[in-house]
Formats: C-alpha cells, structure tokens, sequence
C-alpha cells in the first residue's frame, strides 16, 4: 500500500527515467543495513556440552515456560492433569485420582513422569503433545534431566528479584574506561573473545552525535574534534550534545512512542485533539534533566501532588493519549472501559516491562499476575470523570485545562503557544472523581460483567504496596520507586541501554517476565539499575556513563570469528552498526542540507505527503483531518518530532522506515529490510528537495572543482571524506548524470522544481541538475542511513 502512496507523487516523467538507476545502483545497499552482522546456521543444539551444574534461571526456566506454561503455568484456570510448573510445591506435589505418581522427584528421574512423558513416542503420552505444535529437542530434554537428577532446585523469576550490588569483575587486560567494561570483558573472556579496537574518532563522533541528539555532526563539529587531542576531547563533546535542545527534542522522541503520542483521537472519523502541550513539556523536562523518578511521577500523578502547579497537572496528559471515540452508536461505557485498560497496559509496559494485558481476561499464563490483580492496577486509573464518547466534533474530553498567553509567561514558560492560531488551548489531562468510581474484576475482560469489587493494590510477587502508600496513582508512583521494587530501575536503564547500542541487555524490553529473553550481563543490568537509583535517577549522567565506556567506543568491524561465535553480538564485542530511525534519516538530509527548522515546540506541522491518502481514509464525520493541507515555508522543514500524526493514517514515509502506529505503548520499534524503504529514499519529494538544497550549498562554496563539491556533500553526509575509489565511482556517475542532462534524457528544470525551495535563476541548472543527482545517491548510502 505504501508503495502505491509513492507512485503517486508527481515526479517529472523524464526524471523518473533516472531512478532505475540510482535504484539498481543503490537501493539494495539501502535495505541491507546490517549486512556485517548477519546470523549464520548454529550448531546443532544436540551436540552442545550440558553446563557442569543447572541454573533454573538459565536453562530450565525458558525451557518449561515457553514449552509447558500454557498447560501447566500460573494460570489455575488453564491447567491440564492437575499439574502446575510454575512453583516448586506445585510440581513436585503428587499427582492423579490415586495421588500415586509425581512429575517431578528431585534427584529420581525414574520416579519423575516428567521425564517419561518428554521422552515418550506415544503420542498420547508425549509432551509437550503432538496438537501443541510445540518440541523438545534433544538438548532441551538432556537439560531438564539433569536439572531432575541434581535436585530439582527451583529460583524465582530473576526480574522478581530486587537487584544487589553484584561484585565488580576484576581486570588485568589494559582495556576499559569503567566497571561497564569490566562486566563485558569477563564474558568476553569466558566465551574466549577479545573486544575490537576503538573507532576512529570520525566514526565516533557521528555515533555519539546520532545516539544523543538525532543528527550528524557538522564538519566543523568533526573537524574541531579531530583536531583536539587532550584527553577530556571525548567527554567534552558528550556534555556540549548532552545540553543541546536536540538532545532534548531526541529524547522526546522517543517518549512519544511510549506515551503514544497522536494529534487526532484515532477510530474511523479520527478527529483531530490539542496535546502539543504535553509535548512542549516532555521536552522541557529532558532539557532540564529532570530525574527520572520525577519525570514519571508529574505524568503519573502530577494532579496529586500536594499543591499541584499547572506543570505538574499539565503532565499527566501522558495518561490521556490513548485513542477516544466520538463515533455515534458506540456504548460508552464500553470505550471508557478501553480506555482506563489503555493506562494499566501502559503502565505495565513502560514502567514494569510486564505484559499486564494478558491478565485482563484470566489469570497470567506465564507471569505471577492474576486477573485480580490486573484489575487491582486497573482501578487505579478509573477514578476520573471522563465519559466514553465525545459528543460532539468540537467536544474536549473531560477533564482538561485550558492554556492561554497568561499562563505561559509564567509557569508554562516552556510551551510555544506563538505558533499556535489560538488564543488558548484546551489539553486533557487527569482528576480525581470527587466520589471514586468502583472497580471489579470483569468477567472474561468485558465491561458489562462486573463481579468482585477491588481496589488499589499491586501483585506481592512484585512488591506487596506498603500500608504507607495512598491508594492512589501518588501511591502508585511511590510504589514504583520505591528501593525495593525490583522491576522500575531494571526497566529504565534497560531502555537507556537499548539506546545506545541497539538492544538491551534484555533484549525483550517490553517483557521482563516469564517469557521476556534473559538478561545477557544480569549482574551488569543490576549494576547500573542501583547506580541509575543511587545517583538521583539521572537520565544523562546514564547517558554519559555507557557512552564513556570502551564498550560503547568499539569499531562496528566484524570478523569472520566473531559472526561465528556471536553472530547476533550478544557479548558486545564490537559496537552494533544500527539503521537510523526513521525521524533521524528524514532529519539528518534536512540538517545536510542547511533547510532544518530548529525552532522549539509548539503544534504539529504537515510536510510533503502523497496527495489523497488522509482523503481515502476519512470517515464521515469531515473536520480537519478530512483533508491532508500541506504546511507551507519554514514549517515544511521542521525536525519529525513534530510531524502531524494522524492515528488512522500515520505518516507513511516513517511508517516504512518501522515507526510505531502509536496506537499503543511501544517501547521497541521493529526493525525490517525491504525494497519500499529504497523506493523512499528514491522518490520521496523532501529527500530529492534536500539532496538538491545540498548540491546548491556544494556548488555555491566550490564552484570550480567538482571532485572538491562531491567531497563536501561526502563529508557532510557520512561524516568522513570519500577514499579514491569512492571518489571516482562518484565523479564517473556525475558525468554519467551530466550527459543524460545534455541528451535530453533529463530535464533539469523540472528536477529542481520538486519541493519548495526555489533555485537561484543565475546558476547552471545543468550542472547544478547533475551534482544533485550524485548528492541523492549519497543520501542513499548504506553508510549515510545507518550509525556505525
């Protein structure tokens, strides 16, 4: 579908003509972001060494959870043969109407069914059975064997257990800044791995500059780093990236994901909403480094606080951009319902890293969650007075505050209402009913099917809630934070992590529980969860910490050693080569090309986009978001964060590059490799505009060489100037592109009509045409798009 969005866009006939070329040239490196690290066939699981003593943890744990919990899990209402693997005293409990035989008897595997019943051939014996579509292999059952034969010892869940100071791996290597590196260098040298040099420090600056603000480093950025050689060059660049408002706008960008940010209220009419506010605050707070607990709290429940200001209540926004409806002939109640189970999955997700949502209908199958307790957390957002439909196009869903010139020349100094066309504006936010409104657990999830009453509490496999907590989203908050609970630090740091290199150490950062991947470094993730708690929760100084490492700082170059023993770079040694986002490659040919808007918050804008696609998909109910209207002058160049989202219909260019519907928490994108995402790079009006803004800026500051203008583009653009052999591949296609132009093939007026920008009249257009065809190409690069 995205596909056909972009043929749509009305390039000149004659241009196209050029565009098979730059695909067959270019757009397979484009896709293939990730080519040094791809997997290779492991070896066969059944000839693998058993570990010399059996970690529940490690190796038993994912075994039984993702074979046997759907059957023999947490869930005692699914439970098959009256058996349950989920704790000791249930699995080794006898079993059968006689209570004569048992699963599991530690240190007797003749005795233990379980391992009769994996090991049998008889389909009406075998486990896990036939119709599951589910195996053991031969290692899997090897394992769980010996786990029998040397006691059976059982460990609960290690995200369940609050992190310890684990001890620091002492070194003798002459390698590594901090303990992070100690952590890492152990498993290296346990898996008989040594770590890869440092990156050049070209490579260096453009992955910090990426990782910490969005966007590439200038050439003098580069050329000032290169040419300081103290040894504080590295920290300083970090502190300057680290104050910038772009830091601050990255930061943001990635909480809207999370928060699921959208300017519309999603469902079929999809009519648009104010929470650009919210927005300007959420980057006010990253600007200010406001700590991490605070930040969750003002959004969790800032209108709770004792004499809540107008920035404290304007935070808790974050808990209203769920989707709402204002479609005629739903039931209310219904959707109010969806409403409030939006704020507890999201609670779960992006704060406790547990999937809270399976509780909803029955009991967690994999996780110690009851569906009791799901709605324990439930009924701690389902105390406000919000209705379920809105009645009216023009209708602002309760509760809200409302915004105007007054207030943000005093305590909402951070919110850019100047480029708003409202006087004041209306932003939903959270409050408590004066007389709460009861909670149930609800049969099978269904709003209308209410049958026990509960109320506010948290799961004691978690952390039971102290009596000293309010039972309110303040308690909530509270609870969070609190010294003991083992899953907030892990999560957020877990996050941070995830950052910088790609991937957390857990690399389900979504999912801590049951059937969530291990940590890779388990004691390095505790290690900087207490660090993170013990330091005042400080977002940067996080930051700064990973990024200081020797870890973080290594070359992204691979061996034909280490893709054979850790293809996927589990035990980090080398740093990961990451495809960027896709706010950053959109923002990067902006930043290039000198047309980037860098003014701070305020509403949406609407930049380049297929023409129809918001007009295909509009429901009957009109408004503003009938019609896609285009943003004219500075605002059709500012940064991506503030790109209009429609829910319905997100912008499809960043859909293609794996952005998040923002439908619901995400706190992962998916990361894919296809053809469309070529044809974006190709074809998409804002990429060529850029590419030929670019070729203008090469063009008028070098006008005699073009081998010097392609190396300025080169340089700006991958942060590195071209070797020989790039240069010339460059310079013969910019002569293949020149005399296409000369031949009539191209028409280089109407390539350098896509977009607004206007070309100056006295410049050779041919010329000029030719230069932004190579600049595109190298927009295109695999190394242009990606952070190495």
């Amino acid at each position: 579908m995205i596909l056909g969005f972009w043929n749509r866009v009305q390039l000149p006939s004659n241009v196209k003509l050029v565009l098979p070329t730059l695909f067959l040239v270019f757009a397979l490196a484009s896709c293939n972001t990730n080519t040094t690290s791809g997997k290779l066939v492991s070896l066969n699981e059944s000839t693998k060494a058993l570990p010399k003593v059996i970690d529940f943890t490690f190796d038993v744990k994912p075994i039984i959870s993702d074979r046997c919990f759907k059957c023999h899990g947490p869930d005692k209402n699914a439970i098959e043969g009256g058996l349950s693997l989920n704790t000791p005293e249930d699995a080794y409990k006898a079993l059968g109407k006689s209570q004569d035989h048992f699963a599991i008897v530690p240190n007797n595997t003749q005795k233990s069914t379980l391992i009769e019943r994996i090991y049998s051939e008889d389909p009406n014996l075998k486990m896990p059975p036939p119709e599951s579509n589910l195996e053991l292999t031969e290692y899997e059952k090897a394992i769980l064997q010996k786990w029998i034969e040397q006691g059976a010892e059982y460990k609960a869940h290690w995200a369940f257990i609050p992190p310890t100071q684990p001890q620091v791996p002492m070194s003798t290597a002459n390698w590594g800044s901090n303990e992070i590196d100690n952590f890492v260098l152990a498993k290296l040298n346990q898996n008989g791995i040594t770590p890869s040099e440092k990156a050049s420090k070209e490579k260096l600056i453009r992955r910090i500059s990426f990782d910490l603000t969005g966007l590439p480093p200038s050439v003098s950025q580069i050329q000032n780093f290169l040419s300081d050689t103290s040894e504080k060059a590295y920290e300083n660049l970090i502190d300057t990236l680290l104050t910038t408002d772009d830091h601050a706008e990255h930061m943001a960008a990635e909480w809207m994901d999370i928060s699921r940010y959208a300017d519309t209220h999603g469902y079929q009419d999809d009519f648009e909403r104010i929470m650009w506010p919210w927005r300007d605050w959420v980057i006010h707070a990253f600007k200010n480094n406001m700590p991490y607990d605070q930040f969750v709290t003002y959004q969790l429940a800032g209108d709770l606080l004792p004499n809540a200001n107008l920035e404290q209540i304007l935070a808790t926004g974050f808990n209203r951009n769920h989707k709402i409806t204002g479609e005629a002939g739903v039931i209310p109640e219904e959707y109010r319902t969806e409403y409030v189970a939006d704020r507890t999955n999201t609670l779960g997700t992006a704060f406790l890293g547990l999937t809270l949502e399976c509780a909803r209908c029955h009991d967690h199958k994999y996780d110690p969650i009851s569906q009791e307790e799901h709605f324990e957390f439930f009924s701690f957002f389902n105390t406000i007075p919000e209705e379920g439909l809105m009645p009216s196009l023009d209708a602002i869903p309760v509760p809200y505050i409302t915004i105007s010139e007054k207030e943000t020349k005093s305590v909402l100094e951070f919110v850019n209402l100047q480029k708003s066309t409202l006087k004041e504006v209306p932003v939903m936010v959270m409050k408590e009913m004066e007389e709460p409104r009861k909670s149930y657990i609800l049969d099978r999830g269904a709003y209308d099917r209410p049958t026990k009453e509960v109320f506010p509490d948290t799961p004691e496999s978690i952390l039971p809630y102290s009596e000293s907590f309010p039972k309110n989203r303040l308690g909530l908050a509270q609870w969070l934070f609190d010294a003991d609970n083992p899953l907030t630090a892990r999560v957020a740091v877990n996050r941070l992590w995830q950052r910088m290199f790609g991937n957390g150490i857990v690399g389900t950062s979504n999912d801590f529980g049951n059937q969530g991947a291990l940590p890779t470094h388990p004691e390095l993730l505790d290690f900087l969860a207490i660090k993170f708690r013990e330091e005042g929760w400080n977002i940067d100084q996080m930051l700064k910490y990973i990024a200081l490492s020797e870890t973080y700082q290594q070359s992204t170059d691979v061996t034909a050693e280490l893709l054979q023993k850790d293809p996927e770079n589990k035990l980090l040694a080398r740093a990961p080569r990451l495809r960027l986002s896709a706010e950053m490659i959109r923002d990067q040919a902006l930043a290039l090309s000198g047309l980037l808007n860098k003014e701070l918050g305020g509403p949406s804008v609407k930049p380049y986009q297929p023409e129809g696609i918001w007009e295909e998909t509009t429901g009957g109910g009109g408004g503003s978001t009938a019609a896609y209207i285009q943003s004219t002058g500075k605002d059709l160049y500012r940064k991506s964060l503030y790109t209009f989202w429609k829910r319905t219909v997100p912008p499809p260019s960043m859909l293609t590059f794996d952005a998040s519907s923002r439908d619901i928490c995400t706190v992962k994108r998916q990361e894919t490799n296809t053809p469309l995402q070529a044809l974006v790079l190709l074809n998409d009006p804002q990429l060529i505009e850029a590419s030929r803004v670019l070729a203008l800026k090469a063009f008028s500051t070098n006008q005699q060489s073009t081998t010097t203008q392609i190396k300025y583009i080169f340089q700006r653009a991958t942060s590195r100037l071209p070797n020989a052999s790039e240069l010339a591949s460059l310079s013969t296609y910019y002569e293949e592109m020149l005399n296409q132009i000369k031949g009539k093939e191209v028409n280089p007026e109407d390539y350098l009509a896509i977009g607004a920008f206007e070309v100056p009249t006295t410049i050779d257009k041919e010329k000029l045409a030719a230069l932004a065809l190579t600049s595109h190409t190298i927009l295109n690069l695999d190394e242009t798009i990606s952070r190495g």
